[in-house]
């Protein structure tokens, strides 16, 4: 189990415990003696807390912290379970793809990595929208940052903000817009991009063999998708 993910289940569970209790963050803070800002950065599952403050605020809403195991990685099992069995609109729904579609306009751009593997029939588990974009159009793009009111994610203190959004900047090309989350892969040239059609709409897509190349983490999910699939694990999509 990654650290990310675990943080993001301790945020899940302190926010549900809390909300049940009908308390605020600020009243949880102060019932645990801790900080309202140190809550909400829990709740955000920014990052993992250690475990004697975890059993401060699960104490303090009159709860305890249980441990269970379970197999490696198994957690990727039902989250391609759970996606494989949502439409496909409504995965577009959920993610804004649209919204921010609509919003980029006319700068050139290919959906790149889990999105573009999402629209051509693997159900991964996708939480941004993936571009692929030149780096002679950065101008455009930090446009519409600037436009969309967007904060660059900052590795350093694990948060929105606080760092230029300029893609020529450093720092991960990852922003959070007013649309959705919107995640940039800069390139020399756009890869030659295929079409999807989804309803009314159709998508500039980046080829899943490429995608492949391109992005380790979508290849692996892809991967496990695939084998899931021929055990009969998984139901049968449209992805090569």
């Amino acid at each position: 189990m990654t650290e990310s993910r675990l943080a993001g289940q301790v945020a899940r569970a302190v926010r549900h415990e809390r909300e049940r209790a009908g308390l605020t963050q600020q009243a949880l803070a102060g019932r645990a003696g801790l900080s309202q800002a140190a809550v909400a950065r829990i709740e955000r599952g920014d990052r993992l807390p250690s475990l004697p403050t975890v059993e401060r605020l699960l104490g303090a809403l009159g709860r305890q912290l249980r441990i269970e195991v379970e197999p490696l990685d198994s957690h990727l099992d039902a989250t391609l379970d759970e996606a494989a069995g949502t439409a496909l609109p409504e995965r577009i729904e959920d993610l804004g793809l649209n919204r921010i579609v609509d919003a980029l306009g006319d700068l050139p751009y290919v959906l790149a990595g889990g999105t573009a593997a999402l629209l051509q029939g693997a159900p991964l588990p996708v939480d941004a929208v993936e571009v692929a974009v030149r780096w002679r159009d950065s101008p455009r793009l930090t446009a519409f940052l600037e436009q969309s009111r967007a904060q660059r994610w900052n590795a350093r203190w694990e948060e929105w903000g606080g760092v230029h959004p300029e893609p020529e900047e450093p720092g991960e090309h990852r922003w959070l817009t007013r649309y959705g989350e919107l995640r940039a892969r800069m390139c020399e040239d756009l890869p030659e991009p295929v079409e999807v059609r989804v309803g009314d709409r159709t998508y500039p897509v980046e080829p899943l063999v490429e995608v492949e190349v391109a992005d380790r983490r979508t290849a692996e999910l892809l991967r496990r998708y695939r084998q899931r699939r021929a055990e009969g694990a998984t139901p049968a999509g449209s992805a090569g």
